[in-house]
């Protein structure tokens, strides 16, 4: 098969050549648009899920059905350790960006944009994770690009959620002056401090108070609602939450033969089942197993043998750049955790697995094992799938580390 006519595209957020299985919550999601630039109450939107399962993805397409309805949008990526101030004004700013060509009244733009300029002057070193702590003397002087001094006393405070409802209340009703509203999609959710967190949700509970054309659209790992929640109790009731997860085997086969068919290539029945078994229907692998079957195939349609041979490729690709990449991030006390809980797992034949059936695994006990488990939460490699238990973010993690200490 011609390597250069390949359809498949691995890639961390890189949209698949078909988003199969993502329909409902991309209808579901017009609505809502619909709805709120109507003046009509609905929740915001919260996805989670495991790493490879398309959550940046989907993201990305709602966001693209929002600046097809003409809303103003903006997206930003958490980053842990460092505040969400500085990177909510530039998601802001980019929604202001959208709307301001089309608004007839550039007074009223410049005014909502004086008021993001005096939002943004407020991040600190402290907020941007350089270890100081918030105070004027080290106000990070970031400004929109534009010629518009800081309006004063609007959302200059310092208090995160009292400048951010300013902020999103007068960018709001700028939306609202052109019929559509401004949507804040924001990635990896769940490393955004818990007070910050707990200010975005009564920020967003006091647009939703006052009707405002504003939507935010968080995605984030499988612990990202229990956050929310315990941020505020009322986040439950704030966001409509979405679990995004792998595809099912029709859906599964869909985001194969699609793309195929555009280069007139098919695939035996015997073919899709060996990708379904191998994949899990986890999106990330099902365009890494498509990309090396592809690669290696003779000539269509493609059969499970192909698919037998080029599997060897597709875990040597994922086992370097998948699996190898976050191992490596680890310590070597929060490898040997992980080992534990790959060994846990298998032990008991399912994940998650206890915090007492790790330490049995090492020999240890529980609390001698909090550092490690602590710092894997952090770097997004495990999370606590409920109390007492600890879960891979990442699906098939588990074999790939039996397989690496086998």
């Amino acid at each position: 098969m011609d390597p250069v006519r390949n359809p498949y595209a691995p890639g961390a957020g890189q949209r698949p050549p078909e988003l199969a299985g993502r329909d409902r919550q991309r209808a579901q999601f017009d609505v809502t648009l619909e709805r709120v630039a109507a003046g009509r109450p609905e929740r915001s939107l919260v996805l989670s899920g495991l790493r490879g399962v398309g959550k940046t993805v989907l993201l990305n397409a709602l966001r693209g059905q929002a600046v097809s309805r003409a809303w103003g949008t903006g997206k930003l990526e958490a980053r842990l350790g460092q505040g969400v101030r500085l990177s909510l004004a530039q998601a802001v700013h980019a929604g202001i960006r959208e709307l301001a060509h089309r608004h007839r009244d550039q007074d009223r733009v410049d005014q909502v944009m004086g008021v993001l300029t005096a939002f943004a002057i407020r991040a600190t070193p402290a907020e941007r994770g350089q270890g100081r702590a918030s105070s004027d003397r080290y106000a990070v002087r970031w400004r929109p690009p534009m010629d518009v001094p800081a309006a004063r006393g609007r959302a200059d405070t310092g208090d995160l959620e009292t400048d951010l409802i300013e902020l999103l209340g007068d960018v709001g009703e700028l939306a609202r002056d052109l019929g559509v509203g401004v949507a804040i999609f924001i990635d990896e959710m769940q490393d955004i401090d818990v007070g910050e967190l707990a200010a975005l949700c009564g920020a967003g509970h006091e647009m939703s108070q006052l009707g405002a054309p504003v939507v935010v659209v968080g995605a984030g790992l499988p612990h990202l609602p229990s956050a929310l929640s315990a941020s505020k109790s009322y986040a439950e009731r704030l966001f409509r939450y979405v679990a995004v997860d792998r595809l099912a085997r029709d859906e599964a086969a869909r985001a194969l033969t699609v793309p195929a068919d555009t280069e007139q290539v098919t695939y035996t029945p015997d073919a899709l089942d060996a990708l379904h078994e191998l994949t899990g229907g986890y999106p990330y692998f099902i365009q890494a197993y498509g990309k090396a079957t592809w690669d290696l195939a003779p000539a269509s349609p493609i059969s499970a043998d192909d698919v037998r041979a080029a599997a060897p490729h597709a875990e040597d690709e994922l086992a370097v750049g998948f699996f190898g990449a976050r191992f490596e991030r680890a310590t070597p006390a929060e490898r040997d955790y992980m080992v534990a809980m790959a060994d846990a797992a298998a032990a008991v034949g399912n994940d998650p697995v206890s915090t007492a059936d790790v330490a049995a695994a090492t020999g240890r006990r529980p609390q001698s094992l909090s550092p490690a488990r602590d710092g894997l939460i952090k770097k997004g490699l495990i999370y606590a799938a409920e109390r007492g238990h600890v879960a891979f973010t990442v699906p098939h993690f588990a074999g790939y580390l039996r397989s690496r200490h086998a």
